[in-house]
């Protein structure tokens, strides 16, 4: 799946659970790590979970699979590594506290509509 495809992906995974402002981070002029960010937010560990519970599940089914994943435990901010796009998926309080859109401020952003 081309990186494009993997970022719309796992946005609708997202938003398939209610994930709130999800946005797509343009990273391929900033870091040679990945092309894409997606970022996003929930109210509860449960719902972050489940999030990436359902992330895993819509992309597994089209045969993409995580590199890495880090954070399930607590809940409060996942990370889940798939090559060309990494999915932050954070409790509404740590997206606050990390501001990943203000770290990377130079990265386009473009926000999900579904």
């Amino acid at each position: 799946m081309e990186a494009k495809e993997l970022d719309k992906a796992i946005c609708e995974a997202a938003s398939d659970k209610k994930a709130r402002d999800i946005v797509s981070m343009d990273m391929r002029e900033l870091t040679p790590t990945c092309d894409y960010f997606v970022v996003c937010s929930a109210n509860t560990a449960t719902q972050v979970r489940a999030i990436a519970d359902n992330i895993e599940e819509k992309l597994a089914e089209q045969g993409e699979s995580f590199l890495h994943k880090e954070g399930y435990r607590e809940g409060e901010w996942i990370l889940m590594d798939y090559g060309d796009v990494v999915a932050h998926i954070f409790r509404q309080e740590a997206r606050e506290y990390y501001a990943l859109e203000h770290l990377w401020a130079d990265a386009k952003l473009t926000p999900y509509e579904d």
